[in-house]
């Protein structure tokens, strides 16, 4: 049998496997091209957006280069390699695999072998990422607009649905940290629509099987009104939403206490309402850092670093990193083990840095106390700000 013959056997069996959804993959190997450092090709039946398309990962010496063709063209590719450039192909399909291989005098022979099992193949794009929540069978992800009936995820929607999922791994990944005693009573401040509310009742409630009491606070009545709807469908009786300002809210016991994108000194707002309430964890993602700035902008301290608060996108770092340096002082002074960690954007919200305190059975000493406040009070003069709305509603600057 010609080597013609034996290609197109090969080729029309890659062709017929791709049609009968039994194309698993196929290995590229022995590679005898031109092009520098490349070694094997692995092609895969993937699905995106829906459509089905042939993956090409490109092995080099030290990296992976992933393409990815229309099956029209991804075949015709392949034909290409398999007669040109690669020695040894091996085609995997559901129940066997099927080798081609260029011998002495580059004679071509095939050879099949049976897998004794049956490989269904899966249709993923790269890998799929694993999600503490899962969008089907979540209703409150439908009613929030996060989803079809189905449970698949809008494409106007993915950017939220991940930064849900970031959110939810960033807590469960502290949440850890504390009792269970310390999970039954949460506040999120400022709640908007309730997303990540809704989220995170989800998981400590069907995940954790923690049975927590979750409030939202939010100014907007009709994200109140609308948030409560939901939860009332949901199911979720221990979750509730509360027409409010972060500052209004009575103080009560709370053992976690949330505040995404509160607005400038809504954040300090919240940080001493948890500080007060004898919070065990205070997680908030500040926004908006205008007092700062304006006290910066009014006393204009000259120094050496005066060229990076000259221009305004500078001022605005520099107006943000000091804000939130200066919350982590505070909350390290009311004994919070501190961290900040990167958070997710969305198109609405580009800055995004979690402020983490954790409550620690370190009792602060009072020498120790005198150094932070020291350290808050020499900054402050450094980039000449007046105060910091946090240590006012504290007392800290007395």
């Amino acid at each position: 049998m010609s080597n013609q013959v034996h290609l197109q056997k090969f080729q029309d069996k890659i062709a017929q496997s791709v049609s009968s959804n039994t194309f698993i993959k196929i290995s590229l190997g022995n590679y005898q091209g031109n092009e520098k450092e490349l070694k094997n090709i692995y092609v895969r039946l993937v699905k995106i957006k829906r459509v089905k398309m042939l993956s090409f990962t490109y092995r080099y010496k030290t990296r992976d280069v992933i393409k990815n063709f229309q099956i029209e063209e991804g075949l015709a590719l392949i034909s290409h390699f398999v007669s040109n450039d690669f020695k040894a192909s091996t085609l995997f399909i559901a129940d066997k695999e099927i080798i081609l291989q260029y011998g002495k005098k580059d004679q071509i022979s095939i050879i099949e072998r049976s897998l004794g099992k049956t490989v269904h193949p899966v249709l993923l794009h790269n890998k799929e990422k694993k999600r503490l929540i899962k969008p089907s069978g979540k209703s409150y992800l439908k009613d929030l607009g996060i989803t079809d009936a189905e449970g698949n995820v809008f494409k106007s929607a993915q950017d939220k649905y991940r930064q849900i999922n970031q959110y939810i791994e960033i807590l469960s990944s502290l949440i850890k940290e504390l009792p269970v005693s310390g999970l039954s009573r949460i506040v999120d401040m400022g709640s908007g629509k309730g997303y990540l509310t809704f989220a995170l009742y989800d998981y400590l409630h069907q995940v954790l099987n923690v049975k927590s009491s979750v409030t939202g606070i939010e100014f907007r009545e009709d994200l109140v009104k609308l948030c409560n709807a939901v939860a009332a469908d949901s199911g979720f009786e221990q979750l509730n939403f509360v027409q409010g300002s972060i500052a209004d809210y009575a103080i009560n016991e709370i053992d976690i206490l949330i505040a995404l994108h509160a607005c400038d000194t809504a954040t300090d707002d919240a940080i001493y309402k948890g500080i007060e309430a004898g919070a065990q964890l205070i997680v908030v993602a500040p926004c908006c850092h205008k007092q700062i700035r304006r006290e910066m902008e009014k006393y204009s301290i000259k120094n050496e670093v005066s060229f990076l608060t000259k221009y305004g996108i500078f001022l605005e770092r520099q107006a943000e990193m000091i804000t939130d340096g200066i919350r982590a002082l505070i909350l390290e002074y009311f004994g919070y083990k501190t961290k900040v960690i990167e958070f997710i954007s969305d198109a609405h919200t580009p800055k995004n840095v979690l402020v983490v305190g954790l409550k620690t059975k370190e009792v602060i000493s009072e020498q120790k106390k005198a150094e932070i406040l020291k350290k808050i009070n020499d900054s402050k003069a450094y980039f000449g700000i007046g105060f910091h709305h946090l240590e006012s509603v504290l007392n800290l600057n007395r």
